[in-house]
């Protein structure tokens, strides 16, 4: 269990929904979202330059970070709900020809043999969460709750830089946006479906002067101030 004792930088679910959920039956997304999710991750002329011709080639094991960092893990609730994060960190043009290299001198970051050390000024966080099967086989009988608005306006969303061991708080989002939609049912003839549906929020999250190394920790947490999930955006 993480210290309550800390100051944090947390996220309100049911602050974020109950004023979006209160205007639709589904949230829509704003107009010029779509152009501002892609400018995200579209490369600028600036970063279609070609390589330099003294730059060395790269000893060890080399990963090539294009598109960000993706993240995933799966959660549950006390009352028997099962439900799954799935999520992006990018940033314009940051991460455009951005290498990690593992050596036997450590870990740096690389883009064009030049060395980063830090992330940009803020890094553009996109979270998809929405229930899933608790149990792998179809037929076992045990049906878990569908996790509702009810249940999705009682969660907390903390975030954490980890350095190792040690967690810090990180800054809260400076910007939040939300998007709802309902899931279509895999049956047109079933009775007594439960609706289901797809929260997506969109963060902008202060990453100015962190260290690549640091990891982003995204903490859910129950009223009651138990971890439901927990998952960890790494380079």
């Amino acid at each position: 269990m993480l210290s309550r004792g800390k100051a944090r930088a947390a996220v309100a679910l049911s602050g974020v929904l109950s004023v979006l959920l209160a205007c639709a039956t589904a949230a829509q997304s704003q107009p010029g979202d779509e152009n501002r999710r892609a400018d995200a991750t579209k490369p600028s002329a600036a970063n279609n330059l070609k390589p330099k011709k003294d730059a060395k080639p790269l000893k060890g094991n080399v990963w090539n970070l294009d598109g960000g960092i993706f993240f995933a893990t799966d959660g549950s609730l006390p009352g028997g709900t099962c439900f799954r994060i799935m999520g992006n960190a990018g940033a314009p043009e940051f991460f455009h020809k951005l290498k990690r290299v593992d050596n036997g001198d450590g870990t740096r970051f690389v883009r064009d043999g030049e060395e980063v050390t830090q992330f940009p000024a803020h890094l553009f966080v996109a979270l998809r969460i929405f229930d899933i099967p608790c149990s792998p086989t179809m037929g076992s009988g045990n049906t878990a709750p569908a996790l509702t608005r009810e249940t999705m306006s009682t969660l907390r969303l903390q975030l954490f830089w980890k350095n190792g061991v040690n967690l810090r708080p990180a800054d809260n989002p400076v910007k939040e946006e939300i998007e709802v939609k309902p899931v279509e049912p895999y049956s047109t003839t079933a009775k007594d479906l439960h609706q289901r549906f797809i929260w997506t929020y969109w963060l902008a999250v202060k990453t100015a002067e962190v260290p690549l190394t640091d990891s982003l920790v995204f903490v859910v947490e129950t009223p009651d101030g138990k971890v439901a999930a927990r998952v960890a955006a790494r380079l």
